[in-house]
């Protein structure tokens, strides 16, 4: 079947005619918003010219860097599989790619078999790939579908969560930091990650104020009552709502304003990084992975889960422990929760709760029996 969708295997995918001219050639075989241009009868200009450029920055901000990042490997490794079964991975065939989630599941060769959620995510990323490409793909076409229900019913297993960081976590967490500018910072980090419900990367992309800088995700306004952020997030604008706490030390309004004062930031990035002596702040926003890693830093500096191997316990942590420790520790309305983390529905919070009062409401008992 391989052999029949490709009439010359020694092709790569930008050999592939797909439009009358070499350029629309090249077109197809770049992703992100760069194959946009103007139309071969219309007449380029200083204005045009400018225009189409701002349109590419626009497609390319249509998905997180990271998102962007995961599809280019998505679709080189598809690439690189259809090079070595003899195959085009252009145009789209459903046939092919159902042997592509074929293979992704059985594990065959050197490769070990992939999760279902990798799978999907695969299968997510070419179909994305493909729409950058002037292509469509059929999720629903038998070839593809089918394949897929068969590996998630087959293969599918309940999803690894990540352990939350609870309130007693976090509080041993932030005593392991000094007081020194780096200090100041990390615990600032901590305390508003956890009590904002925040991804890694919404805390460092906050800035001083709205429009600071382009790469901006939100801005900050402290209150008398507390912080409100604006997060650009990645279901959207919402509104987080960080009241101060019982106390100084633990309170991460007070950690974030200790933190803007000494380090004399009143622009531009909020969170960003120190010199080596730790006594001076640098104008350079820090990146997503520091939080990673100063969770997985404090988690062991603190004993958490000490009875574990270390490295045990630095796999059960990552960003996302804030988030469902957040959703886990709050002892609220369930709505309230979901309205702070931004989720689209209660249940996607509920799978961020690792305890909750399962039996509050018994149906059993509504139902009369």
């Amino acid at each position: 079947m391989l052999s029949g969708m490709s009439e010359n295997t020694e092709k790569s995918s930008s050999d592939v005619p797909i439009g009358p001219s070499s350029n629309e050639d090249n077109e197809r075989d770049r992703p992100d918003g760069e194959a946009l241009s103007l139309p071969s009868f219309v007449a380029g200009s200083g204005t045009l010219d400018q225009l189409v450029d701002t349109a590419r920055d626009y497609a390319r901000a249509a998905a997180s860097d990271n998102t962007l990042k995961a599809y280019a490997k998505d679709w080189a490794h598809f690439a690189r599989w259809c090079r070595m079964k003899g195959a085009e991975p252009l145009p789209p065939a459903p046939e092919l790619i159902g042997l592509y989630l074929t293979d992704l599941a059985s594990g065959s060769g050197p490769s070990p078999a992939l999760s279902v959620s990798t799978i999907d995510r695969r299968l997510s990323g070419l179909a994305w790939n493909y729409a950058q490409r002037g292509f469509s793909l059929d999720r629903k076409n038998r070839h593809i579908a089918t394949v897929l229900a068969g590996i998630k019913r087959k293969h599918a297993r309940p999803p690894v969560q990540k352990e939350a960081i609870l309130a007693e976590d976090i509080l041993a967490m932030v005593a392991t930091l000094p007081y020194d500018l780096r200090g100041l910072r990390d615990r600032a980090i901590l305390l508003i990650g956890y009590a904002g419900g925040m991804r890694r990367s919404e805390i460092v992309s906050l800035d001083v104020h709205k429009d600071d800088t382009p790469d901006s995700g939100g801005w900050i306004e402290i209150m008398e009552k507390g912080a409100l952020l604006t997060l650009n997030a990645k279901t959207g604008w919402r509104e987080v709502e960080i009241g101060r706490g019982s106390k100084d030390q633990t309170c991460p309004v007070h950690a974030l304003e200790q933190w803007l004062h000494f380090a004399k930031i009143d622009f531009g990035p909020v969170f960003v990084g120190t010199s080596r002596d730790g006594k001076r702040a640098s104008e350079t926003r820090l990146n997503d992975k520091h939080v990673a890693r100063l969770i997985k830093r404090t988690v062991l500096d603190a004993g958490i889960r000490s009875e574990l191997p270390e490295k045990e316990r630095l796999a059960l942590f990552s960003g996302h422990s804030l988030r469902a420790g957040l959703a886990s520790s709050a002892e609220v309305d369930e709505r309230y929760v979901q309205k702070q983390l931004g989720h689209a529905s209660a249940e996607m919070t509920r799978r961020y709760q690792r305890r909750r009062d399962r039996f509050r409401v018994n149906l059993t008992k509504a139902a009369g029996l």
